[in-house]
This record gives structure tokens, C-alpha cells and sequence, in this order.
């Protein structure tokens, strides 16, 4: 009892700190903090000025570990992100010297700007959190989080996100536009000052690996289990749907399920927990058909496809 009141006091202060550069987007913020905790890493998807970056620093912000950003151009090379062998002219060796993906808190802006050799950089850090580099495997720290965005309205100069660099994110983010309130809110700032920069963390890397492990002791009950299994083989079989979601999108399902119920005071999962996710989880881990892609955006199409799925089982009482 005493570990799960000092696990929700420890949330709600990062999500707090969070509030204080990103107004008016509790539900969102709340997501990307289950997401770190769930050990999943997060693609932050809208159009430009919105508070992506912002989103990714803030959460970076909040805790107290490396973090590094990368801003992803056309001619970003793989060595520019997990780092190079240099000769060292003294001792005759070659030396190691360590890139920006080693850190505990990855920012990759804009991420759909490099060419798919340097994103691929990415796939063998996001996936088993570590990067081989001339036949030797260096770990990476622990937390370990990339945090990438892009803009899904701008296609000149850039490159789609192949799909195996897609399912390795957990959780694909929208935050829309404030309410109107929240933009007054901006404009009375302070000068304009970045509020990010006024943060200071309040996790340690260890409280955040501490909670991390918790989100495995939070129960699922058996039939919650059958829910998620029915709304992943319901996308494998979908008309509409050419590829469904994979096995590692269905541990993400389950796990980020965990971690969201944790964020929100809960040692156990509840249907809405698994039902308010499944947008956010899976609608970028899927591949529709020709047929529909025609009827609006890839990203809205697909989400307006789980929804259709969501809606069509029974949700476990």
C-alpha cells in the first residue's frame, strides 16, 4: 500500500511539472508518462507550433537523467546519432566515442526528415536498447526512451517511417490545438519565456526504473486479457485491414494498459483503460487496404478503423 501512494504522488508531480509548458492537455500528458513507464517509446504526431517538442522536452525535463536531441535532416549520417571509432594517434587503437543515443531521454525531431538508412540507426536501440557498432554491442543507459516527432501534413523532403520503425513506437500521440483559455494562458507568459527551462526535474532515473518494474505487479483480470486479444485478432481479420496488428504491438497493448492504470491510481486494469488506449497503441501498427486509404488521411482512416473495431465487441464488465 505504502509503495502505491508514494507511486502515485511520484506521477502526479511529473505530470504537474508537465502542466506547467503544456497547458490544458492533461489526458495527453498522462499518456506520455505511461508510456515511459510502460518502457515504450512515443512518436509525437501534428502539425507544426503545436507543443511536440515542448511535450518531449517537458517529460525529459522532469526527470533527473541524460538527454539528448537530435535534429533529423536530410543529411544526418547513422554515426551522427550511435556515435564512431576514432583512431587515437597516441596509443594506436581505435577509441569509441559514444553519439546522442546515449542518453537516458532521446529527443528525435522531426524525425521523418532523414533518409531510411539513418533512421534505421534507430531500430536496434528502440527494440533491444542496445547499438552495435564494428562487432562490439554497447548497452544503453536505463530509462531508456526515444521521443520522436514529426509533422503529418508536410510530405516535401521527407521520408515515411517504414513500418518496422513504426511498430517499434508504442504509443503515436496527437495534441491538437488548445482551447482558447489555455492559448490566453501562452500569451500572458512571462516575457514569452520557454517554461521548459524553468523546470526542475522531480524523478530521479531510479524512482523512474522503480516504477517501471511496478507497472508489472498491476493486475489484469482474465477476461481484460481476452478484450485485448479480441481487439488484436479483430485487426487481423478486418476487411478493410491488409496487415494487423503484430505480436510486439500486442505485449505494448498489454503493457501500456498496466502502466496507464498505474498513472491513474490503480493497482489493476479496467476496461476503459484498454478501450481509451487502443487508438493511440495500434492505429500505427496497421495497414489498411487500397479501398480505404481513399476515404480521408492514412492517420484518420486508420484510427476511425479501430474505432469501428472497438465498437463492434463486448467490453468485459
Amino acid at each position: 500500500m505504502e509503495s502505491e501512494t508514494s507511486a502515485k504522488t511520484q506521477i502526479s508531480a511529473v505530470i504537474d511539472n508537465i502542466e506547467k509548458a503544456i497547458y490544458g492537455k492533461r489526458d495527453v500528458i498522462k499518456l506520455s508518462v505511461a508510456g515511459f513507464l510502460a518502457r515504450g517509446h512515443m512518436l509525437i504526431e501534428d502539425v507544426p507550433g503545436i507543443g511536440k517538442t515542448t511535450l518531449a522536452r517537458a517529460l525529459a525535463r522532469s526527470i533527473n537523467c541524460s538527454f539528448a536531441r537530435i535534429q533529423f535532416t536530410s543529411d544526418l549520417l547513422p554515426s551522427d546519432i550511435t556515435g564512431v571509432s576514432v583512431l587515437d594517434a597516441h596509443s594506436r587503437d581505435f577509441e569509441f566515442r559514444a553519439g546522442p543515443i546515449f542518453a537516458n531521454v532521446v529527443l528525435a525531431d522531426e524525425i521523418n526528415r532523414t533518409t531510411p538508412k539513418t533512421q534505421s540507426a534507430l531500430l536496434e536501440a528502440m527494440n533491444e536498447r542496445q547499438v552495435s557498432i564494428d562487432n562490439i554491442t554497447y548497452p544503453l543507459p536505463r530509462p531508456f526512451v526515444v521521443l520522436a516527432t514529426q509533422n503529418p501534413v508536410e510530405y516535401e523532403g521527407t521520408y515515411p517511417l517504414p513500418e518496422s520503425q513504426l511498430d517499434r513506437f508504442t504509443l503515436r500521440l496527437r495534441i491538437g490545438y488548445p482551447e482558447k483559455l489555455d492559448e490566453v494562458r501562452i500569451l500572458h507568459r512571462k516575457g514569452g519565456e520557454d517554461p521548459v527551462e524553468e523546470m526542475q526535474p522531480v524523478l530521479s532515473a531510479e524512482d523512474v526504473i522503480v516504477l517501471q518494474n511496478l507497472v508489472h505487479e498491476v493486475k489484469v483480470d482474465d477476461s481484460l486479457v481476452d478484450y485485448v486479444m479480441a481487439v488484436v485478432q479483430e485487426t487481423r481479420q478486418h476487411a478493410d485491414i491488409e496487415l494487423g496488428v503484430s505480436p510486439r504491438g500486442t505485449m505494448s497493448f498489454y503493457q501500456t494498459a498496466q502502466a496507464y492504470a498505474l498513472v491513474d491510481g490503480r493497482d489493476y486494469v479496467i476496461p476503459d483503460d484498454i478501450k481509451g488506449l487502443a487508438v493511440a497503441v495500434l492505429s500505427h501498427r496497421i495497414i489498411l487496404k487500397s479501398k480505404r486509404k481513399l476515404t480521408g488521411t492514412a492517420t484518420e482512416t486508420a484510427e476511425k478503423v479501430v474505432r469501428e473495431i472497438l465498437d463492434g465487441l463486448h467490453v468485459p464488465l
